[in-house]
């Protein structure tokens, strides 16, 4: 496979040899210009030669142009545009410098042709949120979040009130890929949903890929979270935070060395259990967070990134019950340009996701987690004018703990105890092509080639047929199976093994200058799978490895747009339809026990999940009111068939809809500047209610009564809505004063609709009748923040 990986880039290089000879290429770096940071995807259009770039995740562009005179117009939302007349006599560099906008009442002004890049650029189902426009966003508790930023986009749902996690076109939360500066962030959440692990101070930038997912990315069946932190100022020291009624934030940055290396560091912490503590309630819920990063600039052409990140939330209930969790995450890089063509980084990954319980009145702590370790090295190729490639590879090594039991007390009753560690290595090889057809007709094209091993030390159970789940014919239900014996594989052999091809494709063709329709396929495998019969993930919820009884999921996406801009950029309009159809998604036998099973085998089942949709969105960009309105009309489903025509499998092996499937999910976000002073926001939601399965009747046993029920999910919630209401007051600016501030207040739910979290049923005492009772966690939730920076 490294042969022919080889073999095609020779060639490729090649072939690029008869681009250079009438042509010369122009590169550089786009930075801001305050804060030197660089900045992610700028758009760069040359209109005599119809060429068009975007810059990377380190703000390089490469251009390669026909010899003569050419005018570039740089681009990026949020900034002063730029417009350039040059001559190309030679390969130059060429480096730019963005202003912002943010302070300019008047609309800003878009050169025509600075969006066209969107238009001609085969990428689709990907959506960009800046740091600026999530900011203007009303949520709940006043806090930024980024999270609930993306709930806004189409195809992405919430899992609940107040659940962690999110569903991007009806996939399940474990299956997004999360990734903050290319470390997998395992659980995305705070306060089980109620704040994002990501503090929005140090946030630079981030994309959400719902389909047509490029080949670097693996590793889950649904979707990509790409998130990059600031890099830091590397012209002066300056700090930022904010001051609200539930938590706190501050960040600090500034130079190592002026222009040539910088630092930042932020904290983040909530203090509402301070206050419980007053009126002497002894339950606490709290989180706090750090992010750091340093960057150098050792050469004109190598740079060298350490960033970081560091999480935890604390859940007590009069300390007799501790539930501890949180990330942790460590990433060295080094980028090098080994020429004005040639783009690389390398990268060494640490991450740590750690879950716990300390149980006082029983006796013992329960502590588990999962590690990861990545090395990773990738390399951005600009052939030609027309030509791009992208290709690399990396390897992950797994550590997995289910669960070590330790007594807290001397007196406990009970003994310590290891659940078998698991671990497993998975390696991956990559390419892409971005390629310029014709003039109107734009491609993208990849292969993705990943391995996975199920690696010892480890003692397997082995069944009879090799099935760890059983029929009772009589009963018609499922049951755990009884081993027949046990196989020992000693330290790093192979227990199981896959290797899966995941092609990736998409295409742009233009109608005209404005307009295009585009296409897409991805074709993801997912190895890792969670352990969980929940909506959403939780604390306690355990990630496990493929093996010889868990299938890894394949995921197969296609999806088709249509993609419009008009009013000068002013507006733009985005229509996709998609279906996803996924092979291998866990199901749940019915009484099925997930918590410190150490044979989980025996109560799953491997199904299909499929999903289709249709998404809207129209945005307007710019001027003192912009946002976007999106809808998304949608179905996910899943099915587990028997296994034999005696097997009625689950749900009578009928599809049924999975938990996190929305009929209809309306959203709609605006933010208007008034003036200099005050700023206003909105947001507005309306999702189906999620899908549960209600009884539909009983029957007494013994004198008890026991509820029965039907079909899997086939009832909803009631409908989710909420509109959220926020006002910036920025004091008038004293130019000769460093320190800046403005108040923010804002009110979550502003008509206090009372979504349910869940609906329970039980038995009236009084009247002996059966009723059902609503779990809402939100009413109406004011706040106030106060933000600052010097």
């Amino acid at each position: 496979m490294c042969k022919k990986l080889l073999f095609v880039i020779s060639f490729f290089f090649v072939v690029s040899l008869s681009f250079a000879q009438a042509k010369h290429t122009i590169s550089g770096v786009i930075t801001d210009s305050k804060s030197n940071e660089t900045l992610i995807g700028v758009n760069l259009y040359v209109k005599d030669v119809n060429v068009y770039a975007i810059t990377n995740e380190y703000g390089f562009y490469s251009l390669t142009l026909p010899i003569g005179d050419h005018e570039i117009v740089v681009s990026y939302m949020g900034y002063e545009g730029i417009s350039k007349r040059f001559s190309l006599i030679q390969n130059m560099k060429m480096d730019f410098s963005l202003v912002e906008a943010g302070q300019q009442l008047e609309e800003v002004v878009i050169k025509a042709d600075s969006g066209k890049a969107n238009i001609k650029k085969a990428e689709m189902s990907v959506n960009k949120l800046s740091i600026a426009t999530i900011k203007q966003m009303p949520v709940v508790f006043g806090e930024v979040d980024v999270i609930k930023s993306i709930l806004l986009l189409p195809g992405v749902t919430n899992a609940g009130e107040g659940q962690s996690g999110f569903n991007v076109r009806g996939g399940a939360a474990d299956q997004n890929l999360i990734l903050l500066d290319e470390a997998t962030i395992f659980n995305s959440s705070h306060m089980f949903g109620f704040f994002s692990v990501f503090n929005p101070d140090a946030i630079k930038d981030l994309k959400l890929y719902k389909g047509g997912i490029p080949s670097r990315f693996g590793g889950r069946a649904s979707s990509v979270l790409d998130i990059y932190q600031k890099d830091g100022n590397s012209n002066s020291f300056h700090m930022n935070g904010g001051i609200g009624l539930i938590s706190s934030r501050l960040l600090a940055e500034g130079p190592i060395v002026k222009n040539k290396g910088s630092f930042l560091i932020g904290g983040r912490a909530s203090y509402a259990h301070l206050f419980l503590k007053l009126s002497n309630n002894k339950n606490s819920a709290y989180f706090y967070d750090l992010n750091t990063k340093m960057n150098y600039k050792v050469s004109k052409n190598d740079n060298l990134y350490l960033s970081g990140y560091f999480g935890r939330d604390v859940f007590s209930i009069n300390q007799s019950f501790v539930n501890t969790y949180g990330n942790s995450t460590l990433n060295l890089r080094w980028n090098h340009l080994y020429s004005d063509k040639m783009f690389s980084n390398l990268s060494m990954i640490y991450s740590d996701y750690y879950y716990g319980l300390s149980l006082d009145f029983v006796g013992f702590n329960w502590d588990s987690g999962i590690k990861n370790y990545n090395l990773k090295y990738d390399f951005k190729y600009y052939l030609s004018d027309k030509i791009k490639l992208n290709y690399g590879a990396n390897g992950i090594y797994y550590d997995f703990n289910p669960g070590t039991i330790n007594p807290s007390k001397p007196d406990s009753s009970i003994n310590y105890k290891q659940l078998e560690k698991k671990y497993a290595f998975e390696p991956a090889f990559y390419i892409d092509a971005e390629q310029k057809l014709t003039s109107k007709l734009n491609i993208e094209y990849g292969l993705r080639y990943s391995l996975f091993y199920r690696l010892g030390s480890s003692t397997v159970n082995l069944y009879a047929n090799d099935q760890a789940v059983v029929y009772d014919n009589e009963l018609k239900i499922y049951e755990k199976a009884t081993p027949i014996g046990t196989q020992h594989y000693g330290s790093n052999k192979a227990i199981a093994n896959y290797n899966n091809f995941e092609p990736r494709f998409s295409a742009s063709y233009e109608l005209n200058d404005h307009q295009s329709v585009k296409l897409s396929y991805n074709r993801m495998v997912q190895y890792l799978q969670l352990v969980s019969n929940t909506a959403s993930p939780t604390p306690l919820d355990v990630w496990t490895p493929s093996d010889k009884y868990i299938k890894p999921q394949i995921a197969d996406q296609v999806g088709i747009g249509y993609f419009k801009n008009f009013s000068d950029d002013v507006y733009t309009l985005e229509v996709e339809s998609f279906y996803k159809k996924v092979q291998n998604r866990m199901d749940y036998i019915d009484g099925a026990n997930l918590i410190a099973n150490e044979a989980i085998e025996q109560v799953i089942l491997n199904g299909q999940m499929r999903s289709y949709g249709l998404e809207f969105m129209i945005r307007k960009n710019t001027g003192k009111l912009n946002g976007w309105i999106s809808y998304t009309l949608s179905r996910s489903e899943q099915r587990t068939p028997g296994r034999t025509a005696n097997e009625t499998g689950i749900n009578n092996g009928e599809w049924y809809r999975s938990a996190y499937s929305k009929l209809h999910n309306l959203a709609v976000t605006a933010s208007y500047k008034m003036n200099k002073k005050w700023g206003f926001g909105a947001n507005f939601i309306v999702q189906s209610g999620q899908p549960v399965t209600y009884p539909n009747g009983q029957y007494v046993y013994q004198g008890l009564s026991v509820p029965s029920y039907g079909l899997r999910n086939g009832s909803n919630l009631p409908t989710y809505h909420h509109l959220d209401l926020s006002a910036t007051l920025t004091p008038k600016h004293d130019t000769k004063k460093k320190w800046q501030g403005e108040w923010v207040f804002s009110v979550y739910n502003i008509y206090g609709r009372k979504n349910a979290a869940n609906i329970s049923f039980r038995q009236n005492q009084d009247s002996g009748n059966n009723e059902a009772i609503r779990l809402s966690i939100f009413g109406v939730v004011p706040a106030v923040t106060y933000n600052f920076k010097f």
